[in-house]
């Protein structure tokens, strides 16, 4: 036998010797005493070594029990309870018999429908029902015998016959089967057949006696007992490579998120966190964004269906809110000067940056105090290298009497070297409704170039002081996968969720 053959597991053996030009589960894994798992995996193998080739592949029907099919199996059906019910107790009105037979009104109709017309039951003159004079049906009978039949197993539609398949099609369904008492079940069945090189493969088996029934392991049971004298055993094929052993570990990217949060909260950061699903007043007019703000265009966010608005924003924010950007409110400032719109406030969105939960964060935060969020936010956004529709952001405040620009600064920049491991940095004024001054920082990658890692700034009063906060607050919102793409060595945002399970494997944080 050769060497490649001696490589073969018992399991692709016992496939290459079973008997017929055609191979399939549905023939072989009875004779064959394999599980529908060792079956796939053993052809599986031999596909890829070229030794079996698919013949064809067929569709094959099954009807298996619903939960209401078992019922009916044990209890009776509904016509076999009304009938047994007349029988039993005489003529009785459709609602008593239905009471009497224990099955619900609207079946009860149905099922006296079926059996008048078959001549089992009928109405005599005081409308009552009764049993006609004749309790056998064959359509009954064979509905019973399906059931009993079922409780074994599926019952395969080729080996049904003509009458059995005209009743079991009243009592099936494909979908919604938890009406019926047989659900339809389709199965694909793939028929192999050896290929040339199979079939040598097959000859060369059977010269050398062997069965794929080879003990492959000596172990401490079968010397004890004695059971492997007269045992056949496979042999060592020292050429053949060892197993791989893959190394359970976590994704690349959920492994950096976790050490982001473990970083921060290190520094005494408190994490946040909320719903996807947000309102307009919280991703927007709490920030300060007036209602009229390009931002809110329709194209860059996404707006929920169905429901398409919250039932109501929580006070006493909303009318805080609402003041501030009619009027300025106490803040000191001017405010927006139009009319707060109530009802698109109430907006429900799939939140668009994590400054939403800063907000949220506010009436409940401590001064002095430190917190932060790992966000994910979703816009409608083209999908390039540093770009997605779906994202997420490290998002954070830090409120206190003593905080200041340079304290922003220092965050930033700890961010960028620290957490993206960037070597060149630069802070570029600029422009956000809800934080003043305002900055953007941004950082050299090595093949894209320079890009904005993220925004950051000091809340204005219009945003702090309706939420009950009367101290400056820091603010940031970074692209956290911006960060990872640094720290992990990759040059494209989709790598992070890539399915390409050995570019991940090989992927570390730096």
């Amino acid at each position: 036998m050769s060497a490649d053959l001696q490589s073969l597991h018992p399991l692709e053996i016992k496939v290459l010797r079973a008997d017929g030009s055609e191979l399939s589960a549905a023939k072989l894994l009875g004779k064959l005493g394999l599980g529908i798992g060792q079956w796939n995996q053993a052809t599986s193998w031999l596909l890829g070594k070229g030794l079996l080739e698919e013949k064809e592949r067929l569709l094959r029907v099954f009807y298996e029990l619903t939960e209401l099919g078992e019922a009916q199996r044990t209890g009776g059906t509904p016509e076999e309870r009304m009938l047994r019910a007349a029988e039993e107790r005489g003529a009785m009105s459709l609602p008593e018999i239905a009471a009497s037979a224990g099955i619900e009104s609207r079946e009860a109709g149905s099922a006296f429908g079926q059996l008048s017309r078959e001549g089992l039951l009928a109405l005599d003159d005081r409308k009552r029902v009764v049993v006609a004079g004749t309790t056998r049906s064959k359509r009954m009978e064979t509905t019973r015998a399906l059931l009993d039949r079922a409780a074994s197993g599926a019952l395969e539609e080729a080996a049904l016959s003509a009458e059995e398949l005209a009743v079991i099609a009243g009592i099936s369904r494909k979908r919604g089967a938890g009406s019926a008492a047989f659900k339809i079940a389709e199965r694909e069945e793939v028929v192999y057949r050896l290929t040339s090189e199979g079939e040598a493969a097959r000859r060369q088996l059977a010269e050398a006696g062997s069965s794929g029934e080879e003990i492959g392991r000596l172990t401490p049971d079968l010397l004890a007992s004695g059971s492997w004298r007269g045992k056949s055993f496979r042999e060592y094929n020292i050429a053949v490579p060892p197993a791989r052993i893959l190394v359970g570990r976590r994704n690349p990217y959920a492994e950096f998120l976790q050490w982001v949060k473990d970083k921060l909260v290190s520094l005494g950061f408190e994490e946040f966190d909320g719903p996807l699903v947000e309102t307009e007043f919280w991703n927007g007019d709490a920030l300060f964004m007036p209602q009229f703000h390009a931002a809110r265009d329709i194209h860059d966010v996404y707006y929920v269906k169905e429901p398409s608005h919250a039932k109501a924003i929580e006070q006493p924010w909303l009318d805080r809110v609402a003041e501030v950007h009619e009027s300025g409110g106490a803040t000191g400032s001017r405010g927006w000067g139009y009319r707060f719109d109530r009802d698109f406030t109430r907006k429900l969105i799939l939140r668009s940056q994590g400054t939403v939960l800063s907000a949220k964060q506010l009436p409940k935060a401590r001064i002095p105090g430190k917190y932060f969020g790992i966000v994910r936010c979703f816009r409608y956004d083209q999908v390039d290298a540093t770009h997605g529709a779906d994202f997420y952001q490290t998002e954070g405040i830090v409120l206190g009497e003593h905080v200041n620009l340079r304290t922003l600064l220092g965050l930033l920049k700890m961010f960028a070297e620290e957490v993206a491991g960037a070597k060149e940095i630069k802070y570029v004024p600029g422009y956000f409704p809800f934080t003043e001054p305002s900055i953007e920082v941004h950082i050299r990658h090595p093949k894209l170039g320079w890009f904005e890692l993220g925004g950051s700034g000091i809340f204005r009063p219009e945003v702090t002081k309706p939420l009950g906060v009367d101290v400056p607050v820091l603010a940031w919102g970074l692209g956290i996968d911006r960060m990872a793409l640094m720290q992990l060595g990759l040059s494209d945002l989709r790598e992070l969720f890539t399915g390409d399970l050995e570019g991940v494997r090989l992927r570390r944080r730096g």
